[in-house]
């Protein structure tokens, strides 16, 4: 039997259908969460909402994502690049699940301004596809190595108890820096020194933003 090739309305149906179900919440994860087996440590109450803002931030960081990919898989010029973005934004899915039930845990929410990222994203996502599949590579190992800052940051902020969250975010940096390595494998171009500039301060907005909201 001939292998069924996608038509550009099946990847706009594809497209849509995920988008819908980001936005919408409905994350499921491959993989256990990373904090199953870690410990439930106490905290107080200013230490619980810092630990929520932080997952926030996470979680928001993962819609984007998904948008991300999401867009740069619907426009990529080759199937391998279309399949690397398709596979990192399943495993991206993995701590989109895991922020959000973390937050739960924590008595808290995700951020009510998750279309609007969603949508900004999506917008980039396309942006660095149609200038082709280097440049879109590009852009994921710049993101990635912002993200895996970001991270790195958020294991000195969080609480040191909080060994649940901890847990989480220490996965998503392995993934963030295996999903860079990947791009960088599959020949992308070094993105110019102003973009990486304009992402650090949109992402530093995104963060500020997200923590409270």
């Amino acid at each position: 039997m001939a292998a069924y090739h996608h038509t550009p309305l099946d990847r706009f149906i594809t497209s849509a259908d995920k988008a819908l179900r980001v936005i919408a919440g409905v994350a499921s994860a491959s993989r256990p969460t990373p904090a199953l087996h870690a410990a439930d440590g106490e905290m107080s109450e200013a230490e619980q909402r810092h630990s929520a803002g932080l997952m926030r931030v996470n979680h928001v960081g993962e819609v984007c994502a998904q948008a991300l990919y999401n867009a740069q898989a619907r426009f990529a010029r080759t199937d391998a690049i279309r399949v690397q973005f398709e596979q990192s934004s399943r495993e991206e899915e993995d701590h989109l699940a895991w922020t959000a039930q973390r937050l739960a845990e924590l008595n808290s929410h995700t951020s009510v301004l998750n279309p609007l990222f969603y949508a900004g994203a999506y917008a980039l996502g396309t942006a660095a596809a149609v200038l082709g599949d280097a440049r879109s590579l590009g852009f994921v190992v710049e993101t990635e190595r912002q993200v895996e800052a970001h991270l790195e940051s958020h294991l000195d902020k969080l609480p040191p108890q909080d060994a649940k969250s901890r847990a989480i975010v220490d996965q998503m940096r392995i993934d963030e820096i295996a999903h860079g390595a990947a791009a960088q494998a599959l020949g992308a171009s070094q993105t110019p020194a102003p973009v990486q500039a304009v992402m650090s301060v949109m992402g530093k907005v995104m963060t500020g933003t997200a923590y409270y909201i």
